[in-house]
């Protein structure tokens, strides 16, 4: 089983196409078929059911597939190990982000620092839900990943360091029955208004989530949006209600560059949660077993803008 067969594999479990992966791993597609099929050989088994319209794992595919990833990553892990007795003059981070900051520092300081430390450092930037990254953070396909869970949230198996966190806040039309308050429990909203949530499986999804369940109350009508200003937008525009953190409303970082709430966009409302527990976390998830040298300087530029490093 060579390196470059696992390679070809993963191309074709990707993109389910073996035009497409031959053209991604820059080969003729009968050579990426004949090594395919030699590594079919060797593990003596089928590793793709391949039809005229459809291309996809068998069982045996489906075995080897996330064996595979870990390999490589642990290939390309050695690699930078090595690379670090050079000083980290070569190398690549494969970092993932989370759209929905909660901290006090710019994550664009953060990476521009760290390509001012090690320019020799390909930095490769994803963006997903927290759920997922964390995931991929476990498979290896990515080396840090900055997600919007709190420590219980964490997967087994991963590192965190603590960089922030957010008091959740509701924001609603001008006109809407709660506009005049200061702080509301989200028990009190009225069912007539949908909830603007955010992507599946986000950290800020299960925040709000779990702040809904200790109201006793169910979420509602979900209105599901994939970025946090248009959240606000359409809350503004009176579509429904929306649950965001303080610091994507007011602050430096924030999606609308507002320095008070009082210059949201058509007169909205941000009403502070009574709820103490209804806060949006982020942290820094890894593998400690498996951190790469680039990877680890990063989590050091990190530190030097002052996050909490405990874990």
């Amino acid at each position: 089983m060579e390196l470059r067969h696992l390679r070809y594999f993963l191309a074709v479990a990707d993109t389910h196409n073996f035009t497409q992966a031959a053209a991604r791993c820059y080969v003729a597609q009968s050579a990426l078929s004949q090594q395919i099929a030699r590594l079919e050989k060797d593990v003596g088994a089928p590793l793709f059911s391949r039809t005229s319209r459809s291309v996809r794992l068998t069982a045996a595919g489906e075995l080897l597939e996330p064996l595979a990833r870990r390999i490589l990553a642990d290939v390309d892990n050695a690699q930078a190990a090595l690379d670090a007795l050079a000083g980290l003059r070569r190398g690549s981070l494969r970092l993932g982000l989370v759209q929905t900051m909660a901290v006090s520092f710019d994550m664009v300081e953060v990476a521009a620092e760290y390509r001012a430390r090690y320019p020799g450092i390909d930095l490769r930037v994803s963006n997903a839900s927290s759920s997922r990254m964390a995931a991929e953070v476990l498979a290896g396909t990515l080396d840090v990943a900055v997600v919007g869970l709190h420590s219980g949230q964490v997967p087994e198996g991963l590192e965190y360091r603590v960089l922030g966190s957010a008091p959740l806040v509701l924001v609603v039309p001008h006109d809407h029955a709660l506009a005049d308050r200061e702080a509301v429990g989200l028990a009190e909203l009225p069912e007539s208004h949908p909830l603007i949530q955010f992507t599946r499986g986000s950290g800020l999804r299960h925040q709000v989530e779990a702040a809904f369940d200790r109201a006793g109350v169910a979420a509602g009508q979900h209105f599901e949006v994939g970025q946090i200003l248009d959240m606000i937008r359409l809350a503004a525009r009176g579509v429904g209600v929306t649950v965001v953190p303080r610091s994507s409303v007011v602050g430096p970082g924030s999606v609308l560059g507002l320095d008070t709430a009082d210059d949201l966009p058509r007169g909205a409302r941000m009403l502070r949660l009574t709820d103490d527990e209804a806060v949006h976390h982020i942290c820094a998830v890894y593998d400690g077993t498996r951190l790469a040298p680039a990877a680890a300087a990063f989590l050091d530029v990190l530190e030097h803008h002052g996050i909490d490093a405990s874990a």
